[in-house]
């Protein structure tokens, strides 16, 4: 015969409409399973506190990591739990040196160019998840957000605050360069943003092309100042060399499930 443990008493009402007014949901949920066991486990009153606000620090790192990644507009839930580094081109050894992310504390930037479905993007954003659950802020845009966010702001003269919100992030993330031609408008939010955030905050850009290149998408002088601005405090992988994963999973019918 299974004996069921009794539920815990509910916290007295003046105790539950206190946490209400201070804001403790955390703790709110905690304290009456913690005050149980704390009873029949005869905890001092300092260990009951301390159960309790660990609780309640738990609970908010966790729902500001949440925030976080909402707002990142990280696209597609890729991470390091998915990633293969043995099917990547890029060494492990910098890989390795790339996950400590020692780079974003010295605002570094980071280019990772080579052919589509070489793991580019989702690099980067494995990257992205990891710096938030590591307390970092991330930015995560395409070449055409960019422009969109530049277009929206020019109307009411307000493009410089929108650029300074966006580089409070410590980590912008630009994917898929060289994917489309780059619109005028495209071009400059590029350099904007570069300008904005050399040697104060992280760019991690993946690319089809190598930045050198990037005179082929956008105008001569903009692409030189944008590039010299890029590069000086970059790391430039390249994924050369490596079939593209979709285009293996697709061969290897592991893209979709079989249909029954």
């Amino acid at each position: 015969m299974t004996v069921k443990t009794p539920e815990p008493p509910a916290l007295p009402a003046e105790v539950d409409r206190l946490l209400r007014r201070l804001r403790m949901p955390y703790v709110r949920r905690a304290a009456p399973e913690v005050i149980a066991t704390a009873t029949a486990q005869r905890w001092e009153p300092g260990e009951v506190l301390r159960v309790l606000l660990a609780e309640e620090a738990k609970g908010r790192d966790e729902a500001t990591i949440r925030m976080r990644r909402r707002q990142s507009g990280l696209p597609a839930g890729k991470t390091f739990d998915a990633w293969d580094p043995e099917a990547s081109p890029i060494p492990k050894p910098t890989q390795q040196a790339l996950r400590t992310l020692e780079w974003l504390e010295r605002a570094e930037a980071l280019c990772v160019c080579g052919p589509s479905g070489t793991g580019k993007s989702h690099l980067v954003e494995a990257l992205g998840h990891l710096a938030i659950d590591r307390g970092k802020t991330v930015a995560w845009h395409t070449l055409e957000s960019l422009a969109v966010m530049l277009r929206r702001h020019r109307a009411d003269d307000s493009v410089s605050k929108a650029i300074a919100r966006l580089i409070r992030a410590d980590l912008i993330v630009i994917d898929d360069i060289g994917m489309l031609p780059v619109a005028p408008d495209a071009a400059q939010a590029l350099f904007r943003v570069v300008d904005a955030a050399y040697e104060k905050r992280s760019i991690a850009l993946t690319s089809n092309i190598h930045p050198a290149g990037f005179d082929e998408l956008m105008p001569k002088t903009l692409a030189t100042a944008t590039v010299d601005r890029l590069l000086h405090h970059a790391h430039v992988l390249i994924t050369d060399g490596t079939d593209s994963y979709r285009l293996a999973q697709a061969t290897a019918a592991t893209g979709v499930r079989p249909l029954t």
